[in-house]
């Protein structure tokens, strides 16, 4: 196995070798090139690195790598991307990979990070599987299997929620409300839903912590221009929800073969007044979904919180990898985090 590295904007040129682990893999329109493309136009600083490995049998390995310190690399993670960018070829154990990543990488790398891997696409090493290497806890995902017809997924659901929406369906009738679901999903709108997304957003919590996607920002330029480039090829979707003719809930998606992602919720906090604009929402675009019978997942990628455990019970957990150049420094690495951890604990 031989390891190069190239300047990551030079990303396009190596999309072929890109591609080819990605057909391998799940499906995973995360690790797009048009994905990836975006985040480094938007997000990149410059010394961002693409990595790119091969044995006889042809592309083995690829990676985006950032420098994180001295002697220190980890894969390129704007808060955008929900998985690092790290592609193998199945089969291959991470660690011969890494170790010989780490040794091509210029200076003296003491630490090699993936974050945020998905043991759908990357099994996660038993512990022991390498003196090199210690994993992780990130966070636990959740994901919507898409198997069936949609009662029998609906009717699988808890009684409270299918009664809560119900009854909130029933509250919208009674007041002359009509709700509506479209799909956006023509390259040419996207820069405008986005700006629809992001004004519903800037009138949230979000705004108030300086994270909510704005069409001036950099998050809303990613977010156009990616969604824009994947519309080309059919593979985006911006789900609205409108009571009346006022938008009160977005869904922006991606999607890949069998696989959708949401990647944001937005609703009209205004309109909720003991309503919920993004589970109506959502009730909707899963029964069109199921009825679609184009998809097996519907992904979350973010971290679980209580409304996911009332659409599904699966969830795994993404986790980090790091590669050390000495088993010595996994160890006291590890010694470090536990004790910091109980200094935690214990409240000191």
């Amino acid at each position: 196995m031989k390891w190069r590295l190239l300047p990551a904007a030079r990303f396009g040129a190596a999309a072929a070798h890109w591609d080819a682990l990605r057909a391998g893999l799940p499906a995973a329109p995360m690790f797009a090139p048009a994905f990836v493309d975006a985040l480094l136009e938007a997000f990149g600083s410059g010394p961002e690195l693409l990595a790119l490995c091969e044995d006889e049998a042809g592309p083995c390995a690829a990676a985006v790598l950032a420098p994180q310190g001295p002697g220190r690399w980890a894969t390129f993670q704007p808060a955008q991307a929900p998985l690092g960018l790290w592609l193998q070829r199945p089969g291959i154990p991470a660690a011969s990979l890494l170790a010989g990543l780490a040794q091509a990488l210029p200076g003296f790398a003491l630490q090699l990070g993936l974050t945020q891997c998905d043991p759908l696409l990357l099994p996660r090493p038993a512990p022991g599987a390498g003196d090199n290497m210690r994993t992780l806890d990130y966070i636990a995902t959740a994901r919507i299997d898409v198997t069936g017809g949609f009662e029998d997924y609906w009717n699988g659901r808890g009684k409270n929620l299918r009664a809560n929406l119900k009854k909130q369906r029933k509250r919208l009738a009674a007041d002359g409300t009509a709700t509506r679901l479209d799909v956006v999903d023509q390259p040419g709108m996207m820069a405008a839903t986005v700006a629809d997304y992001g004004r519903l957003e800037g009138a949230g919590w979000k705004a108030r912590g300086g994270t909510a996607v704005d069409a001036g920002n950099a998050q809303g330029r990613f977010y156009a221009r990616m969604l824009e480039a994947f519309a080309r090829d059919g593979g985006a979707r911006a789900y609205r929800y409108w009571f009346g003719e006022r938008l009160v809930a977005m869904d922006l998606c991606i999607l890949e073969r069998d696989t959708i992602v949401i990647l944001k919720t937005a609703y009209d906090e205004g309109a909720a007044d003991g309503l919920s604009p993004a589970l109506l929402m959502r009730e909707e675009a899963c029964r069109a979904l199921f009825d679609e019978e184009r998809f097996a997942r519907i992904e979350f990628y973010g971290r679980v919180m209580e409304w996911h455990t009332r659409w599904t019970d699966q969830v795994r957990t993404l986790y980090h990898l790091n590669h050390y150049r000495w088993p010595a420094l996994a160890r006291l690495h590890a010694m470090l985090r536990e004790r910091g951890a109980a200094h935690l604990q214990n409240g000191a």
